[in-house]
C-alpha cells in the first residue's frame, strides 16, 4: 500500500508563479497578445523576489504561454499561435484563394456559435461595449466609412462574451487573420459599393439579439452578415484573381 504514495515535495517559488499566471490564462483573465506586468511590477504584486518572477516567465515562454516581444514587454500567447499561426499566416499574406474562403467557413461555425453563447453568458458590462462600438459604427457610418478595426473590436467582444477560454484563443487567432487581410479588403469594398449602411444593419441586429438574451436570433443574425461576407470576399478574390475562382 505503501508505494502508491509518493513524497511530498514544496513548490519554489517560480512554480507558484507559473501556476498563478497558467491560471489567469485559463480563466481568460489575461487575454492573448495581453501584456503583462514588468518583473518589477509582478515582483511587487506577488511579492517574491524579481529572480523568481523572471525565472518563472522564462519558463512560461518556454511552454508556450508567452512570448518577448522585440521593443520590450512580454505577452500572452495565443494557445493556437504555435499550431495555426505561421502557416496560415504566409497563405493568407499571398491572398490563397482556398485559404481565405476555408477561413470564412471556420469563422461561420465559431462566431455564429459565439454569437449564440453570447446572449446567453453576456454581462451587462460586455453588451454596454457593445453598444459603445456600435455607436462609433452609426458615427463612422454617417459619414460613409467603416473601420475593420473597430469592427474587429465588436467580434472579439461577442467572443470575450462566450466566457469560454478556448473560444476566446482559437478565435483570436483566426480574427488576426481575418482583420489584416480579409476585414480590410472587405471595409474597401463595402464602401465602394455602398454597403456601409447594410454592415450597421447587421451588426445592430446582432447587437440587439445579444440584449434581448435570445441565443438562436443572434447566431441566425451572425449567420446572415458572415454569408454577405462570403458572398462579398468571393466577389473581391474573382476580380482581383479570377482565374483561381
Amino acid at each position: 500500500m505503501a508505494t502508491v504514495f509518493k513524497p511530498i515535495r514544496p513548490k519554489k517559488l517560480s512554480e507558484e508563479i507559473v501556476d498563478q499566471i497558467k491560471e489567469l490564462i485559463s480563466r481568460g483573465d489575461l487575454g492573448p497578445g495581453q501584456r503583462i506586468p514588468s518583473e518589477r511590477e509582478l515582483a511587487t504584486f506577488l511579492g517574491v523576489s524579481r529572480p523568481s518572477v523572471r525565472e518563472a516567465i522564462m519558463v512560461l515562454e518556454a511552454m508556450g504561454f508567452l512570448e518577448s516581444r522585440q521593443g520590450g514587454g512580454t505577452y500572452v500567447r495565443s494557445l493556437a499561435d504555435v499550431a495555426m499561426a505561421d502557416p496560415l499566416a504566409s497563405m493568407v499574406e499571398r491572398r490563397d484563394p482556398r485559404m481565405l474562403h476555408a477561413l470564412t467557413e471556420v469563422r461561420m461555425g465559431l462566431e455564429t456559435w459565439s454569437a449564440y453563447l453570447a446572449a446567453k453568458r453576456a454581462e451587462q458590462p460586455e453588451i454596454d461595449r457593445l453598444r459603445e462600438i456600435y455607436t462609433v459604427m452609426e458615427e463612422q457610418a454617417e459619414s460613409g466609412g467603416w473601420d475593420p478595426e473597430i469592427d474587429f473590436q465588436f467580434h472579439l467582444t461577442i467572443t470575450a462574451a462566450t466566457h469560454n477560454t478556448i473560444q476566446v484563443h482559437v478565435l483570436n487567432t483566426i480574427q488576426t487573420l481575418f482583420q489584416t487581410t480579409i476585414m480590410v479588403a472587405l471595409g474597401e469594398f463595402y464602401s465602394k459599393e455602398g454597403y456601409v449602411e447594410l454592415l450597421l444593419n447587421h451588426h445592430r441586429d446582432i447587437l440587439e439579439a445579444i440584449e434581448a438574451r435570445d441565443p438562436e436570433r443572434a447566431r441566425a443574425k451572425m449567420l446572415v452578415h458572415l454569408n454577405l461576407v462570403e458572398e462579398k470576399l468571393a466577389m473581391f478574390l474573382n476580380k482581383e484573381r479570377p482565374d483561381t475562382i
